[in-house]
C-alpha cells in the first residue's frame, strides 16, 4: 500500500538512473482510491515523458519502486 502523502517531494528517477524531477502531486480515482498518475516537476528534459502545464504526467503503473526515491520503469513508458 502506498499513501499519496508519502510521495510528496520525493525525487523521481528513471530505472537507468536519470533524474526526472520531484513529485508535485498525484491524480487519484476518487471511487477506488487508486493512484493514476504522478505529476512531476521537471529537473531534466526526458523526451518520452508526456508534459502538460509544465509538469510531467507519469502513469502510476510504470512505478517500479518507492523508497527514498520513486523509480520509474523506463521500458513501461515505451509500451
Amino acid at each position: 500500500m502506498v499513501f499519496a502523502k508519502s510521495l510528496a517531494r520525493k525525487t523521481v528517477l528513471l530505472s537507468d538512473g536519470t533524474v526526472v524531477g520531484t513529485v508535485y502531486n498525484v491524480t487519484v480515482d476518487l471511487k477506488t482510491g487508486t493512484l493514476i498518475d504522478l505529476l512531476v516537476k521537471p529537473q531534466n528534459d526526458v523526451s518520452e515523458l508526456r508534459k502538460q502545464d509544465g509538469l510531467y504526467i507519469i502513469p502510476f503503473d510504470s512505478v517500479k519502486s518507492i523508497s527514498d526515491y520513486v523509480v520509474i520503469d523506463r521500458r513501461k513508458l515505451r509500451a
